[in-house]
């Protein structure tokens, strides 16, 4: 999972926190929420619940993303 500059589209659920707009896809947010997202001395960290160690839908088989 990665930050980027979006803008929101239709299928989008946006929130804006602090002055701060954060645009999520819909789908992706059901399964990894909640989201949290820190500002660190290296940046922006991101904790969500989700394992990253599960099958690949493509692929099946395990690996991290």
């Amino acid at each position: 999972m990665a930050l980027a500059l979006d803008e929101p589209r239709e299928n989008d659920k946006t929130e804006t926190i602090d002055g701060l707009c954060f645009v999520v896809d819909k789908n992706l947010l059901e399964n990894v929420q909640p989201i949290k997202i820190d500002f660190t001395p290296f940046g922006f960290k991101i904790d969500c619940d989700f394992d990253f160690k599960t099958e690949c839908s493509a692929c099946g088989t395990t690996c991290s993303r």
